[in-house]
């Protein structure tokens, strides 16, 4: 038997090293990021997120007269079916059936375009200082009543990429969610996710951060990360027992086959002769 057992301390090693190597072929941006941890001490509340380069914004400019404010609308664009267009809703409200708003895009150097008005610097802004950035600058230069902003991210969106049900792209409608929202929306992460190690990918400011979260943390709700914000990515590390199962190929199958069967028979013969 002292064959077979220095013949397992030759294969066992090698089987090892394969379960590491599988990891690292398997999982991405492997050992990047900074660790945090929830701080129960500090209350974190809901953010408000700040307006980014790219960041595609709805703006709509409201008065009790439309026509004094039509100026400041960007023109309905078609959409939907040709039949439903054309219907007007009743009061001369800025939208019309089977039309939709046009969008405004923040520009690479944080500005945007806007009617009448002409280039504003938005990068860096809240909604709020927004509204009152365009408020301050068509009232009451161009309108005698004070109009009403309304600016809504177009673009809200996070990625959940990963060991999840259901990876992709999901937008958020009400503008805030959290780590948790998010995995639930990508239908949580499969038995087989990495729950000490998330990455979240987040850019600010033109900078990207690359954080770990331990979703086990009795103090994750008092993270400054547990609030996403527009473009956040979430990646799902695969454990250890998804790792070594995706890196065994078929030729590595075959081989641990073969080995296993070799080491069998060996085993076989020395009882035998034994």
């Amino acid at each position: 038997m002292s064959f077979v057992k220095r013949l397992l301390w030759i294969v066992l090693p090698v089987v090892l090293m394969a379960s590491c190597r599988s990891y690292e072929k398997v999982a991405y941006m492997r050992e990047s990021g900074i660790s945090v941890a929830g701080d129960s001490t500090v209350n974190y509340t809901t953010p408000d997120p700040l307006i980014k380069v790219g960041d595609v914004l709805l703006i709509t400019v409201n008065t009790s007269t439309p026509e004094a404010s039509a100026a400041f609308n960007l023109p309905l664009i078609p959409s939907g079916n040709e039949s439903t267009r054309g219907y007007t809703l009743d009061k001369g409200a800025s939208l019309a059936m089977g039309y939709g708003m046009q969008n405004y895009l923040v520009e690479s150097d944080g500005y945007l375009a806007f009617p009448v008005i002409g280039k504003l610097k938005v990068a860096g802004l809240h909604k709020s200082e927004l509204v009152e950035l365009i408020k301050s600058k068509i009232y009451p230069e161009y309108i005698k009543e004070e109009p009403m902003v309304l600016v809504r991210y177009a673009n809200f969106m996070v990625s959940v990429l990963g060991e999840v049900s259901k990876p992709g792209q999901y937008p958020i409608n009400n503008e805030k969610a959290t780590l948790l929202e998010a995995l639930a929306i990508a239908g949580d992460m499969t038995i087989y996710g990495e729950r000490s190690n998330l990455l979240l990918v987040r850019e600010t400011n033109g900078v990207k951060e690359m954080v770990r979260i331990d979703l086990r943390d009795k103090f994750l709700v008092h993270s400054p990360y547990f609030y996403l914000q527009q473009g956040d990515v979430i990646y799902v590390e695969p454990n250890g027992a998804r790792s070594r199962s995706a890196g065994v190929g078929s030729a590595e199958s075959l081989t641990i086959s073969v080995v296993g069967t070799f080491i069998s028979l060996a085993t076989l013969v020395i009882t035998l002769i034994n």
